[in-house]
């Protein structure tokens, strides 16, 4: 047992940490050359308040709440951004020759000798909550960002009336190729923003008098950046570089990928299109995180008897898992969730995509291109001749391919797919007015999802929502959701997006029971197939989403934003 010293020891007398603990953290801290107290946060091993009030006493430093702290007075140029960003303090203000630092763990001492070596000045700490530093330093670091600083001086011979000054200034960014350097800055900085904030797509749009950026975050966009509207070109020269598309090439839409590695172990792809506009080209990124689609079922919002349905429709060796939803709504993480947990050595997996968004080591994953003849159809019946044990479509689109799929499913083959539907019932019904006949439908289709993806409530700043019961009951709650009811709603701090951060998952799961098979065979629609269903006790989207108002996961108005009474 290691002899504890410092905060450590101090977290261990308060029972803050037990031994253990603390001597995990120690030993992490050289393997992930991180501070003692970012990782006992980053851990949620101990809150940050507590930590930041240990801290204070045990090195007898005077502690600040960031979050009342004025910005302005923030010496900007004193201290270098490198620094900053590589020891996580953000300098406060002066005093004569004395520099204040904020800095949530005292025993790191080297950053404030770099500081005091790089200044000329006294340095002193000012202890800091962890979680409030990390954001303000972020904070800080792009505020102070001058990437684009450079180019005003480039741009000042554009007549910005010439009609023809756009189109001029598109040739040349073509043939720079996107080498610039100050672009070649801007745009990775863009996106490794956009990967931080946790965004799922980013646009690049040109207009008339101006060019903007916006992130796609939980569900809204939101713009983030407006650089000059002359740099539109460069920008998308850059891009199309980067996803290795003809940058030549303005008149037609074109499809690539970029890989950016964040480190040895960690990549994230983006999915990238352009689009010719009236003012030039629009090109948005899809952000693809492999990691999402191996955050394990738990972690997607299933119902306890939901996730019970879908493991149990997994472990079938044959039949058809059909996912629903619009566009955004989670669809192909729950696909590949569900694959994950079928990729084992003894089980061989192929899937067709367009385009295949997240590489799975360990599955057959094949690019549909309807230009030389491999779409869905064609790459499903290649696989059947392969000896497929599961088999995954991105989308039945067609007759044929609903046919070649189903005949799969009714052979021993265990086929996942997607529907655009609204719903599991309206699922069921758009298989037969694509021509499917009802029998083949009704043996053939074992389960089905309809999805739909909330905005979680921020954990640090939701506050309880005092709504009448009877208001309550109105918009479909019932006295069983009532009675444990714990309902919330958005406020906003540092930490979220106007009081959310991050997705939960809305879930309609239905099983094909006797009774509905028995419905669908006799020509039933989609109000028929729901009643069977409600019935058979399986919750609709509506109910699912009030579930998790009552659960305190998300709102009554984001509830109500993703799906209707």
């Amino acid at each position: 047992m290691a002899l504890l010293t410092g905060l450590p020891r101090r977290l261990v007398e308060q029972q803050l940490l037990n031994q253990a603990q603390a001597e995990e953290i120690l030993a992490s801290c050289k393997k992930e050359k991180q501070s003692f107290v970012t990782l006992a946060v980053a851990k949620k091993l101990v809150k940050a308040k507590e930590l930041a009030v240990l801290a204070s006493e045990e090195f007898g430093l005077p502690l600040l709440d960031l979050a009342a702290f004025d910005g302005e007075l923030m010496p900007k140029e004193l201290v270098s951004s490198e620094l900053i960003d590589k020891h996580r303090v953000l300098p406060l203000f002066v005093r004569g020759n004395r520099l204040f630092v904020a800095q949530s763990d005292p025993s790191q001492m080297i950053a404030i000798d770099e500081i005091k070596f790089n200044t000329g000045m006294t340095v002193e700490a000012i202890l800091v909550e962890e979680d409030k530093l990390s954001v303000a330093v972020d904070r800080f670091l792009s505020a102070n960002d001058n990437t684009l600083g450079d180019l005003d001086s480039a741009l000042d011979d554009i007549d910005l009336d010439d009609p023809n000054a756009r189109d001029k200034e598109d040739e040349q960014n073509s043939n720079a190729g996107g080498d610039d350097a100050p672009i070649v800055r801007f745009v990775n900085k863009i996106l490794l923003d956009a990967i931080k904030s946790g965004a799922s797509d980013v646009h690049f749009e040109p207009y008339e008098k101006r060019y903007r950026v916006r992130y796609r975050t939980d569900g809204i966009l939101l713009e983030v950046s407006s650089p000059p509207v002359n740099l539109a070109g460069k920008i998308a020269a850059r891009l199309k570089v980067m996803s290795q598309m003809d940058i030549s090439e303005r008149r037609l839409p074109q499809d690539g990928r970029i890989k950016m590695k964040l480190s040895k172990t960690k990549a994230i792809d983006f999915r990238v299109n352009t689009l010719p506009t009236l003012w030039g080209e629009k090109i948005v990124l899809r952000i693809l995180d492999p990691s999402s689609a191996k955050l394990g079922i738990d972690a997607l919002g299933y119902e306890p008897e939901q996730k019970d349905l879908y493991l149990s429709a997994l472990a079938k060796p044959q039949g058809m898992i059909l996912v629903t939803g619009p566009t955004g709504s989670g669809k192909t993480v729950s696909l590949y969730t569900g694959l994950n947990i079928l990729n084992v050595e003894g089980t061989n997996i192929s899937t067709a995509e367009d385009p295949v968004e997240i590489n799975l080591e360990g599955i057959n994953q094949v690019n549909v291109n309807a230009r030389v003849g491999l779409d869905f159809a064609a790459a499903l019946r290649s696989f059947l001749r392969q000896d497929p044990d599961v088999v995954m479509v991105g989308e039945i689109r067609d007759l044929e391919t609903a046919q070649i799929a189903i005949k799969a499913a009714q052979t021993g083959h265990l086929v996942l797919s997607t529907l655009h539907t609204n719903s599991a019932a309206e699922t069921l019904t758009r298989l037969a007015n694509m021509g499917v006949p009802s029998f083949n439908i009704a043996t053939s289709v074992s389960l089905i999802i309809a999805q739909r993806l909330a905005r979680r409530l921020c954990v640090h700043c939701k506050v309880p929502a005092e709504i009448p019961e009877h208001t309550l009951k109105e918009v479909g709650f019932t006295d069983e959701l009532l009675a444990d009811a714990e309902i919330f709603k958005p406020v906003g701090c540092e930490h979220c997006n106007h009081g959310y951060k991050g997705r939960v998952g809305i879930y309609e799961v239905v099983r094909v029971t006797d009774s509905i098979s028995r419905i669908i065979m006799e020509g039933g629609n989609s109000i028929e197939i729901s009643d069977a269903a409600r019935k058979e006790g399986f919750a609709d989207l509506r109910t699912s989403a009030l579930k998790k108002v009552a659960q305190g996961v998300t709102s009554l108005e984001e509830a109500n934003r993703v799906t209707t009474d």
